[in-house]
């Protein structure tokens, strides 16, 4: 009954908020440059939430400078400085939301992932100041973890085409709500969860930072009191199982030796280093036994 609750309310929401996607136009372009040369400024805050919302109509445009210098520059900025009301910023929401749940398919090719990268910022914006319900947050944990454990376009970054690199926004928006006090330990088995289906995919070799950016979100995680060392024993072995396959060396294998060798390396040194003894009683055994099951 409570989830059919939750359904019931977000649906109620999107029909009653600005949340669906109108088209890109022309003016937005030349709007967003002159805020931007402005530094962002815009003292009509009537006008600034307009152009944020028109922004977001942007996120899925193949031009990389309106998408990414622009629109998501613009959003990120007036997010941080706490530009944007609350009503504009449940819309965003929504949109966002409405953007991720999309069916994958390469006309959602940019707007997905930047979606799930402006979702990040929304929740960073609710740590700072929050407007978030309990169960506003949870719907993003939720279809952001179904986001990232379904995603099969590993495509960083073009030369022609600009950034996708949805693994890694994902990553960013797992890391935000990490750092979230009000998230809690179902949520956080739920994000762990979906970041573990990611690490060591046998299908592509990362090369564009993916497996910092999903260490930096189970770094996060870890310093919470959701885990204990057991959990983490129990993680990692279950990771290694899974992406260290015995057998003569294949295209699959290697990608996910590959894989899992960048996720580990960073988050053994980053631990080592850190000031927190409990940090490092219930992650470095694990790491090191892991690292030697890799080499």
């Amino acid at each position: 009954m409570h989830r059919l609750t939750s359904t019931f309310c977000l649906l109620a929401l999107l029909f009653t908020t600005n949340t669906t996607f109108a088209d890109c136009v022309e003016p937005t372009k030349q709007e967003l440059k002159s805020a931007k040369s402005a530094g962002w400024k815009l003292d009509d805050d009537g006008k600034r939430q307009s152009l944020a919302l028109s922004a977001a109509d942007c996120l899925g445009n193949p031009d990389t400078e309106l998408r990414d210098e622009l629109a998501f520059e613009g959003l990120s900025a007036w997010m941080r400085t706490e530009k944007l009301d609350v009503e504009t910023l449940t819309s965003l929401r929504m949109k966002m939301l409405n953007a991720v749940q999309m069916p994958a398919a390469e006309e959602s090719s940019f707007l997905r992932p930047f979606a799930i990268l402006t979702l990040a910022e929304l929740v960073r914006a609710d740590r700072k100041k929050p407007y978030l319900s309990a169960q506003e947050r949870i719907d993003i944990v939720n279809a952001g973890s179904h986001y990232l454990t379904n995603l099969r376009d590993y495509r960083g970054f073009d030369e022609k085409d600009g950034w996708r690199h949805g693994i890694a926004h994902s990553a960013d928006l797992m890391l935000q709500l990490a750092m979230n006090p009000a998230i809690e330990k179902p949520q956080h088995e739920t994000m762990l969860a979906a970041i573990a289906t990611q690490i060591a995919p046998s299908t592509h070799f990362y090369q564009y930072g993916e497996g910092v950016r999903l260490m930096t979100a189970v770094y996060y995680l870890a310093r919470t009191p959701s885990f204990n060392k057991r959990d983490w024993d129990l993680w990692f072995n279950k990771l290694i199982d899974n992406s260290i396959q015995p057998g003569p060396y294949t295209q699959a294998r290697l990608a996910q030796r590959h894989n899992v060798s960048a996720f580990l390396l960073p988050l053994y040194f980053s631990v080592r280093e850190s000031t927190e003894p409990a940090l490092k009683e219930n992650l470095l055994p694990a790491l090191r036994e892991a690292l030697r099951k890799v080499n």
